[in-house]
């Protein structure tokens, strides 16, 4: 039988719920979802916020519902499942791009500090993937789930980075077991392990001042494709993660990281 390259990366009429909807990682993954075919829902706290993604996605031909939650209990996260199914009759795709960061030195870090990070990043994403996961379940159709990682889940930083390597590190592990726990219901569960990329949170990184320029060089220093990431390198990795062309893998970490994890 002749392999139909169409069919590997076709998402036209899937549903996809997306939390974190209106960052950096949230915004691309809601454009390029969209312009693949897919029906989007957004989650975020602000409504301007996402009115204005929503805005993008529908001026460039997709169709997007939002729901301005964050997941912080079981009933924002069963609010956005619900927010799909009533808008588009179900859910096939999550996409878990909602976090933070706010580095300090552990021995200086307050304990809400770190539980804010672990909420964001972890106990949000763990909130996210149980009420996704018993609709898709329920659905019998099987899903794709994709959560964030990044490559400090591998890798420490010297820079008071303990609350987000450990958090990432944890999304890892979430990672491997629900796509063990959740195979059998044909539901693939894989992250995406970004390094530095261009948003609002690293923006100065992009800076040309003097400290911007002498800790990007260093960075890129370490980094063998020699820069830094934009939101547009996920896009790739997303689509093969949301689409048929990944219905065999599941539990695993595709670090989009310019070659930085590898060395």
């Amino acid at each position: 039988m002749p392999l139909d390259t169409k069919k590997l990366f076709d998402v036209r009429g899937k549903v996809a719920l997306i939390t974190g909807g209106t960052g950096a990682f949230g915004r691309i993954a809601a454009l390029s979802l969209a312009d693949a075919g897919a029906r989007v829902v957004i989650a975020a706290a602000s409504q301007a916020a996402l009115d204005e993604v929503a805005g993008e996605v529908v001026a460039a031909g997709g169709a997007c519902a939002t729901v301005a939650r964050r997941a912080e209990t079981e009933a924002d996260a069963e609010a956005m499942v619900k927010t799909a199914v009533d808008a588009f009759g179900g859910l096939d795709i999550l996409v878990c791009g909602a976090g933070m960061n706010n580095p300090q030195p552990i021995v200086d870090q307050p304990l809400e500090a770190w539980e804010a990070i672990m909420d964001a990043n972890v106990r949000g994403t763990w909130l996210a993937c149980k009420a996704a996961g018993r609709q898709m379940i329920a659905q019998g159709r099987g899903g794709k789930v994709i959560l964030v990682s990044s490559a400090r889940s591998v890798r420490g930083h010297p820079a008071g980075y303990g609350g987000y390597c450990t958090s990432k590190s944890a999304i890892d592990g979430l990672t491997r077991t629900l796509g063990c726990e959740w195979g059998r219901h044909a539901i693939n569960v894989n992250a995406i392990g970004p390094t530095v990329f261009r948003s609002p949170l690293t923006a100065w990184m992009f800076a040309d001042d003097e400290k911007a320029v002498a800790v990007r060089n260093g960075f890129m220093a370490r980094v063998p494709l020699g820069r830094l990431g934009e939101p547009e390198d996920l896009a790739g990795v997303l689509l093969f993660l949301a689409s048929p062309a990944s219905d065999f893998c599941t539990g695993q970490v595709m670090f989009v990281d310019g070659g930085y994890t590898a060395g």
